[in-house]
């Protein structure tokens, strides 16, 4: 979707100032919201994109007014509101006020880092051939999903040159969806400066983005 979590190449938000030696966490609340984001997947039966789409649909003035792990946080309650395992009021609350959903079984404490860790591959076999190859010229297609998509406003319409073939993964627009895989060749294209940001576009710098195969077309 076109949303507030789609800022690359966006104007206006000043320079990205790195942190030296930034932590993963920033304090305890902030791995116990991962932990629980990774750990309720299972029996919320949630995918990784259904669970980023939950965190990009919010208001722009929300999504600018959280700090990352405050969106991932509010993107659990939502997840979890919607699939019947928690209510807005025993949230508020802090505590549980009504009754567990029958037949969810819950996660142990010692199951979550080895989940973690364990992750979850996307590559998978594929059903046809690949209808671009390295080297070729693509352009990218201007689409607008109201749902999730990987495909970065700022590359939308614009020539890149296809610089490597990652293999079939799952398609991230239809599985946040519920969908369905639906596996897709992965290609990383890269894009010069000028051709994304006009004639003042820094003709050294290039952009290289990772693209499902239908987000391409020939020019």
């Amino acid at each position: 979707m076109d949303g507030a979590h789609d800022m690359g190449g966006v104007r206006g938000f000043g320079p990205v100032v790195a942190e030296t030696n930034e932590p993963v966490f920033h304090a305890e609340w902030e791995r116990r919201a991962f932990a629980l984001t990774v750990a309720m997947a299972r029996p919320g039966g949630w995918n990784i994109d259904m669970s980023r789409f939950a965190r990009e649909n919010r208001p722009s003035e929300d999504y600018l007014s959280k700090s990352y792990f405050q969106i991932w946080l509010a993107g659990l309650e939502t997840l979890m509101i919607e699939r019947g395992l928690v209510t807005r009021e025993e949230i508020e609350a802090g505590k549980m006020l009504f009754p567990p959903k029958p037949g969810i079984k819950p996660v142990a404490p010692d199951e979550v880092t080895p989940a973690i860790r364990r992750g979850g591959p996307t590559e998978r076999r594929p059903t046809a051939p690949a209808l671009f190859n390295v080297g070729d010229t693509v352009r990218m297609k201007d689409i607008h999903p109201t749902t999730h998509t990987r495909l970065p406003r700022y590359v939308r319409g614009h020539l890149g040159t296809v610089e490597m073939n990652h293999g079939c993964h799952v398609f991230p627009d239809l599985n946040s969806q519920g969908k369905g895989e639906n596996p897709q060749w992965l290609f990383t294209v890269r894009f010069d400066g000028p051709e994304l940001w006009g004639a003042g576009g820094d003709p050294t710098l290039s952009v290289s983005v990772d693209a499902w195969e239908s987000y391409l077309e020939h020019p």
